[in-house]
Formats: structure tokens, C-alpha cells, sequence
């Protein structure tokens, strides 16, 4: 396969009549470095399946396939995907997909779950990782879906608009610190690899990007118990991040628990009632979610006795 440097990227496109949609993220990263930058950071073996998101014109593809069992790589452009399909017609073991990755913005597809376990189910051995130049506009559900399952990647290896990146990786207490940052962090070790300016994509997109690397770790994930319910509770939470903690919760469960309730839980976690969510680490957040669907339980109890 050719190595698709900016020269070549254009000629290619322009000999089929093919032209960048800035609707479907198709920014192309033509450093061929940057892209052996990603293959690396993944960290690829024989046994992994690899989901790649973006196909564009198969030239992170074409890195990736050879050190790994399987390649599932979906994209939603059929110009493209036809290009893709004819640029990696000798990989055997790459299956193209012509279709979004996401099912609406809080679901993974359902026929690509199916082939990605299918792959999955060859060897017991084998490994489901993401590996992808994401489109901007799909990285946030596409990660936070992913984590959710049924089919968690073991690793993420993703360039993603750097904002997005400093979100995920951010510490409690700062400015980028977010729902997502608690999501990702409950369940993953989670970095930016690489700052990388627009002047390596083209078409240049207009902020910088980043490769970031996830890596998730099963024992902290299953530590969480009911995903969904913690899931839900920090996005509640973080819709009122700048109020003190003790209104937050007023305001998103007045419902289901009292002031008085509310005042006797946080002191018994000992939290300071004019401390905010985000300060708070992702094992405070799991405790004090842990323990408000306890009170609510409870008081439901009572109600019904």
C-alpha cells in the first residue's frame, strides 16, 4: 500500500472525484510518523481484535493489520469506504464496515457488537482494543459508550480534539475536570499522549488534536458495581457543578430525599457541605452515590411500610 503522504492523499482523492466532508470529521493525518506514533502507543499483539472508527482512506488501517488477529473498521462515508476497500484489498483479515458506529447518541450498534464478538469468540485469547483517528464529533458517546459495554476495549489509542483529551485525563479541582473525566477514571488509567498542531491533518481542522491513551483496567471497573446508576449520578451531579455539593443534591434528588436526609448523609461520609463535585475524586463520588441510592432505597422502604 502506498504511503499516503499529502501529495498523495490529494491526487488520490482528486483522481476519483472524492472531496473532504467536514460534516463527517474527515481530517487526515498525513505525519506518517504521527500515525506509527499511534500504531506504538496501542501496543498491538497477534491476539487482539482492533475496532478502528474512521476508516478515511485505510492508511492507519494498513499499520495495524499486520500485527494484530482481526481489524473491524467502520466507515460511514460510502465514497470513502469504497476508496478504503480498494487501498486494503490484500488484508485478509480486515473486515470494512459501511455504517455509523454509533445507534443514537447513547448506544454502540448493535450488527457491530455482533461481528466484533464474533471476532472475538475465535480464541479465547483474543483482545478487543480501539485504535482510531476519531471524528471530533463522535469521540465523546463512542468512549463513553464503549465503557458502559457489553464489549469493553482493554485499551483506547485515539487522536481526539485536545480539549476533549485534557477532559478525560483531568485532575479533580481543575478546570477540564467533568463527568467524562470521572467516567473514564473510574474504570481506566487515562493520558494525552501527544499534542498535535492542525498543520498535520489535511484538510487542517481548526483547534489542535491529541493522541490519548486509555487503558482500562477490569478490577477497578467491576469495583464500581452498578455502572449505569453511577453513570447517571455524576451526570445529574455535574449538570450543577459550581453549586456547594449539599445544594446539588438537594436540587437533583428533592424527590426522593429530604433536606434533613440529605444533611445526616453527608455527615456521615464527612463531607463539608459547602464542598463542590468537582473537587471531588471519582472514589469520594462512587462512595457518596453509593450511599444516596442506599438513603433512597430506604426511604422508599419506609414510605411503602
Amino acid at each position: 500500500m502506498a504511503r499516503q503522504t499529502i501529495s498523495y492523499l490529494m491526487k488520490r482523492l482528486n483522481d476519483v472525484g472524492i472531496h473532504p466532508k467536514s460534516q463527517h470529521g474527515q481530517n487526515f493525518l498525513i505525519d506518517l510518523n504521527l500515525l506509527e506514533m499511534i500504531a506504538a502507543t496501542a501496543q498491538l499483539e497477534p491476539t487482539d481484535v482492533v475496532l478502528e472508527v474512521g476508516t478515511g482512506t485505510g492508511s492507519l488501517t494498513a499499520l495495524v493489520a499486520p500485527q494484530v488477529a482481526e481489524v473491524v473498521s467502520v466507515e460511514v462515508d460510502p465514497q470513502m469506504h469504497q476508496l478504503a476497500s480498494e487501498e486494503l484489498i490484500d488484508f485478509e483479515n480486515v473486515t470494512l464496515r459501511l455504517h455509523d458506529a454509533l445507534a443514537g447518541k447513547h448506544k454502540i450498534d448493535p450488527d457491530l457488537l455482533d461481528v466484533l464478538a464474533a471476532k472475538l469468540a475465535v480464541d479465547p485469547q483474543r483482545k478487543l482494543k480501539l485504535v482510531a483517528n476519531l471524528p471530533y464529533h463522535v469521540a465523546t458517546p463512542l468512549v463513553s459508550n464503549l465503557l458502559m459495554g457489553p464489549l469493553v476495549p482493554r485499551s483506547m489509542t485515539v487522536t481526539i480534539q485536545k480539549e476533549l483529551g485534557e477532559r478525560i485525563a483531568a485532575a479533580p479541582g481543575t478546570r477540564d475536570y467533568s463527568a467524562l473525566s470521572v467516567w473514564v477514571q473510574c474504570q481506566a488509567e487515562a493520558r494525552v499522549v501527544r499534542v498535535m498542531q492542525p498543520s498535520v491533518f489535511w484538510p487542517r481542522p481548526k483547534v489542535e488534536s491529541a493522541i490519548v491513551q486509555i487503558d482500562v483496567d477490569m478490577a477497578k471497573r467491576a469495583g464500581v458495581g452498578d455502572l449505569a446508576y453511577f453513570h447517571h449520578f455524576v451526570r445529574t451531579i455535574f449538570l450543577q457543578r459550581r453549586k456547594f455539593l449539599r445544594s446539588a443534591l438537594v436540587n437533583s434528588f428533592k424527590q426522593e430525599l429530604t433536606k434533613p436526609e440529605i444533611d445526616a448523609l453527608l455527615a456521615r461520609l464527612g463531607f463539608h457541605e459547602s464542598c463542590r463535585a468537582e473537587e471531588l475524586p471519582w472514589q469520594d463520588l462512587l462512595r457518596l452515590s453509593n450511599a444516596v441510592r442506599e438513603e433512597i432505597e430506604g426511604a422508599s422502604r419506609k414510605r411503602d411500610d
